[in-house]
This record gives C-alpha cells, structure tokens and sequence, in this order.
C-alpha cells in the first residue's frame, strides 16, 4: 500500500548574514501586507525582518507584534524607532514584550532621525549622549533594577522600573551615519546598520570605525555585527520600477539630508547644489521616490552622477551577487537587502545561494 501521506516542505538553511525591509520604502500598499511579507521572507530564508518607522501606519510597535506573531525562526529588528518618542518605560515594557511573545527574536533598534522633521514636529533633536543614556537605561532595566534619580542626556525620572525578575538578553541596534554614532554603536549596542549608498571606502571606513570602538570599549569588535544596508534591484524587475528604487530613492535621501551624504562619501557638493536648484526637483511636493512621476525621474536620473549610484546590487541576479559579496570583502558582517519585497527578491537570494 502506498502512503500518500504529504510530507512538509523542507525549509531552506536560514541565511543569517542577510535582511531585508518589510514595508520596504513607503510602506507599499499598506500595512496589511506585512504578514505575508514577513512569512514569505522567513520562507526564503532571510536571518532578519527589519522594520523602519514612519509616522503613518508604518508605527512600530504594532507593525512588529504583526511580524513577531506570524514567524518563528526569523528576528525581528525595528531599523529604526526613535528613543525619545515614548516613554522609556513604555519602550522597555514593549521591547521585553516582544522578546518573550518572539521567544528572543526581538532586536531594538534606534536612530537619530531626521533633524528638520524634528524640529518642524516640536521634537528635540537626538544627541549621541541621549542614544548612550537610553541604551544604558534599557539594559539596566531589563536586568530588574530599579532605578531612582536617574538625571540623565535622556531627562529627569524620579524611578524607572519594570520588573524585578526580569533578566533579559534583548539585542539593541544602531542606525549609524557620522563618525561619533559609528563609536557610540561599537561601545554601546549589538547591531550597527550604515545607511544606503555608501561608496566602499565608506563602509570599509565605518567598520573600522566601530570595530575600533568596540574594543577600545573592551568588548569583542566580532561581536558588534555591522550591517551594509544595500540597494538591490535586480533587472528582473520592469525598468520604471527599477528607476523609482534607484535614482528616486537616493534623489530622495539627497533630498532630505545630502549634504551629510556627500559630505560622508566624499562626492562632489557641486553636483548636490545643482540638483537641489534643479526646476523638476523644486516642484515635486514632497519625497521624490513617492511623488515623482516616472518622467521626472527619468529627468532626475540626468543629475545623477553613475558613481553615485554604483554602491548598489543592480543587473542580473547573478550579477546582483557579485555585488554583494564584495560588501562582505569590505568588512561588513551582514547586509540587508535594501528596498524591495521577498518576492522581489526571491532570484537574487536564489543565485546568492547557489554561489554560497
């Protein structure tokens, strides 16, 4: 007699060294698409989900109860929430949240943000003091202590205080883009995650940078993970949506910070003025990769120099892995794929597998 019994699926080898985005850019058609994103991703065999937060329905703590809940191999990191949004007591209890509702896949992950959004809101601006004060907080909280008088870079609490019993291992994570948060995250935090479109000089710059400061901190530099967060946007894809993930989406990081981009990569800041006096880039109301129309983009594309959008995974899926590997050779531990969907991304992990 033949057993016909279905057999499960056998799941691919996780692939820890590389993420991706959920919601990636904008946040795509909504919210609601996350749960199969973060289930497809896990079924591909991605190490990380990552989770950046916008002020829309793209809020992080709900988005990642949704994506904790719906997997269970893969972490779940928010790349990045902001420290000074909430209460520390209320991001403590939550993160604490997730790590047991996860089973220890939770990553908290802060950033500075983006200073001008700020300071039109009424938000201060984050300091590197205040990202070392929170981490410093959360740890301690997260071993039980409680807290009295803590006047500290992140203000005055008469007490600060979750648990006694708790004893928690939760991961913290750093978007780093200048010099002082790359060794901030390096003596301070488990994760750093480097902006898109770093040259490799630049990468290769910034590990060394945290690597450093890691050790200078007396911790293991190979145990702070840095991660390249990396365009991939295979020719797979139609060539207008290749555009708008490309040169819309640095056309739109120049847009709300290129001078510290430039500055950082060492391009030229005439090029950076020429673009931002440009006629089509003045009359788009608001970021170009979600506003523009595919002409103005194609418009835009003239303005930016080749080199400027080389530190990226484009052409075939193969040639996408090419690319790839070579931010492991310039000292990266990890690296995300950056703006695009599992499915999206699905030949490019393909390949990246059959090359490992």
């Amino acid at each position: 007699m033949t057993d016909t019994t279905t057999q499960p699926a056998t799941q691919p080898a996780p692939l820890d060294e590389l993420g991706y985005y959920l919601l990636a850019g904008a946040g795509g058609t909504g919210p609601a698409t996350l749960m199969d994103e973060a289930r497809r991703g896990e079924e591909l065999g991605f190490g990380t989900a990552f989770i950046s937060e916008r002020w829309n329905v793209k809020e992080a703590s709900s988005l990642t109860g949704a994506a904790c809940a719906v997997t269970t191999r893969m972490q779940i990191a928010t790349a990045a929430t902001n420290h000074n949004t909430r209460h520390p007591l209320i991001t403590g209890s939550w993160a604490t949240t997730m790590h047991r509702l996860s089973g220890g896949r939770f990553t908290l992950g802060i950033g500075r943000g983006v200073a001008a959004m700020y300071s039109a809101f009424g938000i201060p601006a984050v300091t590197t003091a205040e990202m070392e004060d929170f981490a410093q907080v959360m740890r301690r909280l997260w071993r039980g202590e409680l807290i009295f008088n803590h006047d500290g870079p992140i203000g005055k609490y008469p007490v600060l205080f979750l648990d006694p019993d708790f004893d928690e291992d939760i991961r913290l994570a750093l978007v780093a883009f200048g010099p002082n948060t790359l060794k901030l995250g390096g003596r301070a935090f488990d994760d750093v995650i480097l902006h898109t479109y770093f040259t490799p000089e630049t990468v290769q710059r910034c590990v060394r940078t945290v690597k450093d400061a890691a050790e200078q901190a007396g911790r293991d530099p190979e145990a702070v993970r840095v991660w390249s967060c990396f365009a991939t946007v295979g020719d797979h894809l139609p060539e207008e949506l290749r555009m708008k993930k490309t040169v819309a989406r640095l056309a739109t990081y120049l847009q709300g910070y290129g001078d510290l981009l430039v500055n950082t990569n060492g391009w030229d800041p005439a090029v950076l003025e020429r673009f931002r006096a440009d006629s089509v880039v003045t009359s788009i109301p608001g970021g170009i990769d979600h506003k523009a129309s595919a002409d103005q983009i194609e418009h835009i594309a003239t303005l930016i120099p080749d080199e400027w959008l080389e530190p990226a995974a484009t052409g075939s899926a193969r040639q996408c892995v090419d690319r790839i590997r070579k931010e492991f050779d310039y000292g990266a531990d990890a690296l995300i794929m950056h703006g695009a969907t599992p499915d999206e991304l699905e030949p490019i992990v393909s390949a990246y597998r059959a090359r490992a």
